[in-house]
This record gives C-alpha cells, structure tokens and sequence, in this order.
C-alpha cells in the first residue's frame, strides 16, 4: 500500500458571523483573506508541495479557498466538494472520500476549525485536536486508505509562515 501526502488547509479570512452573514454557509472570504491566501499558495509552491487533488467543504469560505488554491497552481488539481469537509462532519467521513480517489498522491483536504484540528488528530492518532490559523496547513502522510493513527505530521505551518516563504 502506497503513501499520499495529505495538507489540511483551514479556509482563509472570512467575513464575521452576523447580521449581515445570517446564514453561517453562505460568508464569504474578506478581501483580505482572499489576498493573503494567493500569498499562502505562492509559500506551498516554493515548498514543492505537489497536488493532484482538492477536496473542500460546501461551504462558500472553503469553496473560495479551494478556488484560489487550484488557481494558483501551475498545473490546476482536480476539485471535489464534499460534506465530508462541513463543520459537524466526523473525521472518518474523509476516509470514504479519499477511497474514492486512490490515484490522487498530493491532496488538500480544505475545512474549518474544529473540525480539521480533530480530523488532524485522528489522523496521527493524538489525543488532543490540533489548532489551525486561518489560511494554516498542516502536511500528514498517511497509507492511501487512512485509519485512525496511520499518519505521521510531517509539518505545520501557520499562514504567516508560509507567506514569508516567497519574500
């Protein structure tokens, strides 16, 4: 059984919950959260992450972040949308998705908080949920049909982090 590299990748900046976002699926990306996500895929190209394939959540954040993910890639992943990746999702929801798509080496699996820190955690097999910025990814290596406790976090690294990448 082969390894595929896995990057957890949080949305960016969104707008606030709120009056004018009532309903919490449709908030959409800032105009900051949009410029400095372009910034965070410049750094996972300098790092040579190579991707094949996008999953995201539904919701409209995610979306937009998978979007300027693909666009800025040399050579554009394929992009899933799944529930699998929507706040209140179990993290074994992903394996169905992933056992779905066994060609695909280099995924970004794009979602909220607290979801992808605990989806992070089952992953590795640790106990307590790891904490995602905004724009944060988090590379795991994991057999090509994930279990509980197959992957080993290879790195972490905050969106600032990555946007220093490049200057």
């Amino acid at each position: 059984m082969g390894i595929r590299s896995v990057y957890l990748v949080r949305h960016a900046i969104a707008f606030e919950r709120g009056q004018d976002w009532p309903d919490d699926a449709r908030r959409p990306l800032t105009h900051k959260g949009a410029a400095r996500m372009r910034e965070v895929v410049d750094g996972l190209l300098a790092l040579d992450v190579e991707l094949d394939l996008v999953v995201t959540s539904p919701f409209v954040r995610a979306k937009q972040t998978a979007d300027l993910l693909i666009a800025g890639w040399p050579e554009p992943p394929a992009l899933v949308v799944s529930a699998a990746l929507a706040p209140g999702a179990l993290p074994t929801s992903v394996t169905d998705v992933l056992s779905q798509h066994t060609q695909a080496e280099g995924v970004a699996l794009v979602g909220h908080e607290p979801g992808l820190g605990e989806l992070a955690a089952w992953l590795i097999g640790a106990r307590h949920p790891l904490k995602f910025k905004k724009g944060g990814v988090a590379r795991i290596d994991v057999p090509m049909l994930p279990v509980s406790g197959s992957g080993e976090l290879i790195w972490m690294a905050t969106p600032k982090m990555l946007r220093a990448m490049t200057r």
